[in-house]
């Protein structure tokens, strides 16, 4: 089979490599769809790895075979890989840490060489605790391959979402209108919520708009704090996310969230997405 192959820094090689062998309660899956990650560039980029391995982690594919054990799936059923799941029963799962659990940590799915995703490739093995618990999702007709990869970088968004405590009626900002931010103004707006979006890039910020944002700003803007609180009744926002790695975005965020609100920062690790949430409190004008 074809595989794009890690070999160093800033070194991709499109190689002939051996279709994984399948243990009897493993699936293998045919590529169809597979998503390039923020953090899948960051492992080419710089030095995190050793090669080879093969990266790819947002995959939509067919099961292509099925070990001895396996029960529940079929050969041609259409599904979602997700590449790595937590234990769900450790101290971290049992408090919502997920991204902290050791279970998770590990990506098992792999193509060859050192399990690292393997969607870069013809076909991915799926490993059994994957396949027993939870980590391939069978897709539904109506949904392409293309939408069904978008799944797993939704789900980091959701959780984010869940994690705020997004409810219907509260307003939200989101720094960063780019693929995260934009799911961040669909989900808000799934969950009753209105989001308002910042960007450098005015593609960026009509896209932000197409898919449901209240309002959309340069973020350089300097009444930018003026424009949000003239559309929160003066108060400022009950959410900031923070879909951008910047301190300047941070500040900004401190001056549009309401007294007592919250602020979300998605953080981006070479394994996963991690969320830190921040209530904010207020003494007259200062941060305590």
């Amino acid at each position: 089979m074809k595989a794009q192959v890690f070999r160093g820094v800033n070194q991709l090689s499109y190689e002939e490599v051996p279709k994984p062998d399948l243990g009897a309660d493993e699936v293998l899956v045919q590529v169809k769809v597979v998503g390039l990650c923020q953090s899948d560039i960051k492992k080419i980029r710089y030095p995190l790895y050793e090669p080879p391995r093969i990266f790819g982690h947002e995959t939509a594919g067919a099961i292509a075979a099925v070990g001895a054990e396996v029960k529940n799936w079929r050969v041609g059923q259409r599904v979602v890989v997700m590449h790595h799941i937590p234990c769900m029963h450790c101290g971290y799962c049992l408090n919502e840490n997920f991204s902290m659990c050791d279970v998770y940590k590990n990506v098992t799915t792999t193509a060859g060489f050192s399990p690292a995703g393997g969607g870069f490739a013809d076909y991915v093995k799926v490993p059994g605790h994957i396949v027993e618990h939870g980590g391939l999702i069978p897709i539904p007709d109506d949904i392409t391959y293309e939408q069904a990869s978008f799944v797993e970088p939704t789900n980091c968004c959701l959780k984010a979402v869940k994690k705020a405590q997004i409810a219907p009626g509260q307003t939200v900002l989101v720094t960063g209108a780019g693929p995260i931010g934009l799911m961040f103004i669909m989900l808000i707006q799934y969950f009753g919520g209105r989001a308002i979006a910042t960007d450098l890039i005015p593609a960026r910020m009509e896209k932000a708009l197409s898919v449901g944002a209240e309002a959309a700003f340069d973020a350089r803007d300097p009444d930018l704090s003026a424009k949000i609180a003239a559309l929160t009744q003066g108060m400022g926002v009950d959410t900031a996310i923070l879909a951008v790695p910047s301190d300047k975005a941070f500040f900004q965020a401190l001056d549009c969230t309401r007294k007592g609100g919250k602020i979300l920062f998605l953080l981006s690790s070479p394994m996963s997405w991690k969320f830190l949430l921040i209530p904010i409190l207020f003494t007259g004008e200062k941060l305590i």
